[in-house]
């Protein structure tokens, strides 16, 4: 204020003013002829008594700006930028351009870097020309080092993939293009193109020699550009890019035959158990008949008791030996062991031949000791196919083979069933290689299991200057001290309930605990209040709806270009292919639906802008703005979520992709597993098989949504229910209440003696083994800060332990931290009626938004017709995306409605619009044609409601 007091002028005062508050932040000169933004003006001139209009003489006066500029430059320590300046942000550029290609990364760095040195700012078209040298240059240095010591053969290799074949295909075309249908003829194409990306002889290791973030971006890009558009490309980027595919398509086609033959062994035992199936049913009438017999002899064996005579005449009199004989044939070809079962498996032997010596032959197996006998089943098998042989050599490993196996395979004296060795050996290593014990060299999803974590020194640390990040004290003395605390209190408070008889619709009498069903609150009220609302609603199609909620929330702008990271321009084609994969519609169908829009265009945009993140972060958006919208908070506080699977039927081309569950009937499908917060937003989705155990999958969702939700609770049904959940979502930070069923069949353990608490006695299996806890606590806290910092997710950790043939250690140990905390939990469930509730509501809302779910997804009779998994997820993050964009949508007119029906004198109790879901799709235009009107642009206001009498 003492400078500027020194302008006699208003209007100088005013411009020095607005140069100052320039210079200082953002940190860059008045332009020449540049308006202020009104509000800067009016703020300014109130504090000096001038009037806004006296700019326009000071703006006119450019020697006086210029000398003003100078001396507010020293005043504030400020120097201008010069020419040497310019090469130290080309520098720095090059350095960020090296690990990102995002533009805004770049630019925001050189200007912090500017602001650090006291430099003024340049004009922002000088440092977007340096920064696009910046990213070019970085570009160019990465394509180089990736492509160096490349010799002129590994050369010729790439070159032929992408020269014209016979009929114009390529050989890139050929390799990306297999089928995931389980079969041994579609492994052995996968196998083909194996050998053919190997035979180019490109060590994976060459991607570690650039950032992970740029050799990302080649590769994304690797996988979309056509052969055709790599030819047009400089001599380094397309050996670059061509050295990219070749490193990501050995470790896909690794992984996608492993799959493979996973799913073929998985229909191998499900076709034994259904001939199994279907011979008991074609039995029926024999096991009746030999029941008959058998409860013919009881009554004789009885009759000759009572009247004391010889039961051998009886039986010889009234039943006949030669007819007893024949029904304990019977009865014994009925009762079938576990090894006759597998040897229904055995009997498909010529259906695993077909593949396994070229499966086996393709990949080279490890594990943590080289002797394994597994392993040393596997090198006797190859060995016997190399040779030509149908014999297996005199001594073969043995000692890998679980009990009931080897009464499969040793026969007698020693021989052994070479077909059902082969099998066991196919289904051992399966389970070895699901569990992480044994590996395969160059595979991305079979790794060993020390690969997935926190390397051991990384571990140690963050542990020492504590940034686990994790929920409990790295101590396992402070841990369970302050566990035995709680655990002590709250069986002390359920003890003393229960024996006064106060627990709410809870009784423990003599050890056996009876919990009443919760009552439904009347919802008449609620349905009318509904009726109400949703007729006032204005009708829209869905193209409409999605063009509002992209202009409130902005989640367009996440569907980021996959190399140069910028938002679409062709918002039309990008809506198009959320709405094709949210809608089932596919591609075809929706340009045929489409005024204006063509298949290449939704391709292009498809195959550049949309994949799991961009929609991982274009939901987020959509996600943050319905939380902060203030009708929300009538559902909740935004912090409980819930979780579940939802099954889709598959056909046509789809069913070789997906797996079967007698839960869902005996049609193919897929779950898509949802996380849903209890403001029926659903924030977070994942396509898993439908035979998975969905326990695996909760924590996903709470630690990998991109989202600004706090989730502190969670719940799931019965299915996720698992000890080794409970104990990771303690370990994180999460309460875990999932609704049980038969929740009396569970039992409570402890950590100290049951002598104060005698009616909870009964309940209580037995003590925590704490001392496996102990043990194994560094390995489990390492997991679980491996889980935390994101390096793996916690289902694939989960099916990784649960695979093991013996309990995983880490395993044990977790598992006993999960009775604790279960134990905890279900004290909490005997003594609060509230947790009951929210659990029950929390499940409720997410049930209520699948029925949305399937309203939307209801093109192709609702099946998964896509013949790869890509396509599934993309199927099921576009129904999520567009499910969480009906719900903002409504959420925001339901509020304009009960502003107005309270206007009109009508009273809503908010108690009673919490029971008012955002989840209705009467009023919206799902089907039809398809029309995209004026997209980006945000409507003036909003639509009318649809005001009837009465309302």
């Amino acid at each position: 204020m003492a400078l500027l007091a020194r302008r006699r002028r208003p209007e100088n005062r005013l411009g020095f003013a607005v140069q100052l508050c320039y210079l200082r932040h953002p940190g860059r000169a008045l332009l020449r002829g540049e308006q202020p933004p009104a509000k800067v003006l009016e703020i300014l001139s109130r504090q000096f008594a001038c009037s806004i209009k006296d700019f326009a003489a000071y703006a006119a006066r450019t020697t006086t700006l210029r000398e003003h500029r100078s001396e507010i430059e020293q005043y504030l320590g400020l120097r201008s930028f010069t020419r040497s300046d310019l090469r130290d942000m080309l520098i720095l550029g090059i350095e960020v351009a090296t690990s990102t290609d995002r533009g805004m990364a770049i630019m925001t760095a050189m200007v912090e870097r500017l602001r650090l040195k006291r430099i003024v700012l340049p004009t922002a078209d000088t440092l977007e020309r340096v920064a696009l040298i910046a990213r070019a240059r970085a570009r160019q240095i990465a394509y180089a080092t990736l492509g160096s010591d490349c010799t002129l053969e590994q050369q010729r290799r790439l070159q032929a993939l992408i020269a014209p074949g016979e009929g114009e295909r390529t050989q890139v075309g050929w390799i990306r293009d297999w089928s995931e249908s389980p079969s041994a003829r579609n492994l052995k194409a996968i196998i083909d193109r194996l050998e053919k990306v190997r035979a180019v002889g490109i060590e994976a290791d060459r991607r570690r020699r650039i950032h992970a973030a740029r050799y990302t971006v080649i590769a994304r890009t690797a996988g979309i550009v056509t052969a055709q558009h790599v030819r047009r490309l400089n001599h380094g980027r397309q050996l670059a890019t061509l050295i990219a595919f070749v490193i990501e398509m050995e470790a896909t086609l690794t992984d996608a035959a492993i799959i493979m033959v996973e799913k073929m062994l998985g229909s191998l035992f499900r076709r034994a158990d259904r001939t199994r199936s279907d011979r008991l049913l074609g039995q029926a009438r024999l096991l009746k008949d030999t029941a008959r017999v058998h409860a013919k002899l009881v009554r004789l064996l009885l009759q000759a008791k009572e009247a004391a005579v010889d039961p051998i005449e009886v039986i010889q009199t009234h039943l006949g030996w030669d007819r007893l004989t024949h029904s304990a044939q019977i009865a014994e070809g009925l009762t079938r062991s576990s090894e006759d079962d597998l040897r229904d498996v055995v009997e498909r032997y010529p259906s695993v031949r077909k593949y396994l010596p070229a499966f086996l032959a393709a990949f080279t197996f490890r594990a943590a000791r080289s002797s394994d006998p597994l392993l040393g089943g596997i090198d006797a098998l190859k060995k016997m196919y190399r040779e030509g042989r149908s014999v297996l050599a005199k001594r073969v490993p043995l000692s890998f083979l679980k009990p009931q196996w080897i009464k499969i395979v040793c026969v007698c004296d020693g021989l052994i069933d070479r077909r059902a060795y082969e099998i066991a050996v196919l289904v051992h290593l399966r389970e070895r290689l699901g569990s992480g014990s044994i590996w395969v060299d160059g595979s991305r999803a079979y790794r060993t299991l020390d690969d997935y974590q926190l390397p051991e020194v990384v571990f140690s640390t963050m542990r020492a200057e504590d940034r686990l990040g994790l929920a409990v004290p790295s101590s396992f003395s402070a841990w369970l001290a302050d566990r035995q605390t709680v655990m002590s209190d709250r069986m002390t408070a359920v003890e003393q309930a229960a024996s006064a008889g106060t627990l709410v619709d809870v009784t423990i009498e003599r050890g056996q605990l009876s919990v009443s069903p919760l009552r439904r609150s009347p919802s008449d009220q609620a349905e009318l209040l509904k009726a109400r609302l949703y007729g006032l609603l204005p009708r829209i199609r869905i193209t409409d709806l999605l063009v509002e909620v992209a202009a409130w929330s902005g989640f367009t702008d996440y569907f980021v270009h996959a190399r140069n990271g910028e938002p679409t321009s062709d918002q039309a084609a990008l809506m198009g292919s959320i709405l094709a994969d949210a809608t089932n519609l596919g591609l075809g169908r929706m340009a045929e639906s489409s005024r204006g829009l063509t298949l290449s265009r939704l391709r292009w945009t498809t195959e550049w802008h949309v994949r799991d993140e961009t929609y991982l972060g274009a939901l987020a958006a959509i996600v943050n703005c319905h939380t902060a919208h203030p009708m929300a908070r009538i559902w909740g506080d935004g912090d409980v979520s819930s979780s579940d699977g939802q099954f889709f039927r598959a056909g046509g081309r789809g069913e070789g992709r997906a797996d079967y569950n007698g839960r869902y009937g005996t049609d193919p499908g897929v779950l898509f597993y949802t996380h849903v917060t209890d403001r029926y937003t659903p924030f977070h989705t994942k396509v898993i098989a439908a035979n998975a155990g969905e326990a695996a999958y909760v924590l996903d969702g709470l630690l990998n949504h991109e989202s600004e939700l706090t989730i502190r609770e969670h719940a799931t049904d019965t299915a996720g229910a698992v000890d080794h959940v409970f104990g990771l979502c303690h370990l994180l930070g999460f309460r875990f209440a999932p609704r049980i069923r038969d929740l009396n069949e569970r039992r409570l353990y402890s950590l100290s003696s049951l002598a104060p608490w005698p009616t909870l006695r009964p309940l209580v299996a037995g003590p925590i083994n704490v001392r496996a806890i102990e043990e194994h606590w560094d390995e489990t806290l390492r997991l679980v800060a491996s889980i935390r910092a994101g390096t793996v997710t916690a289902s694939v950790m989960l099916r990784k332990l649960a695979g093991y043939p013996r309990q995983n250690p880490v395993a044990r140990a977790l598992r006993e931290i999960g009775r604790v905390e279960r134990t905890l939990f279900m004290l909490d469930w005997f003594d609060d009626p509230e947790q009951r509730r929210r659990t029950n509501s929390v499940l409720n809302k997410g049930e209520a938004r699948n029925a949305l779910a399937r309203a939307v997804f209801f093109n192709r009779l609702g099946e998964l017709r896509d013949r790869t998994f890509e396509n599934q997820r993309h199927r099921a993050s576009g129904l999520t995306l567009v499910t969480a964009a009906i719900t903002l949508w409504n959420t925001v007119y339901l509020d304009r409605a009960a502003q107005h029906l309270r206007q009109t004198g009508i009273a809503i109790p908010v108690d009673v619009l919490a029971h008012v879901a955002p989840l209705g799709w009467e009023h919206i235009g799902l089907t039809g044609d398809y029309l995209w009107g004026e997209i980006g642009q945000p409507r003036d206001d909003f639509r009318p409601l649809r005001l009837q009498s009465g309302f």
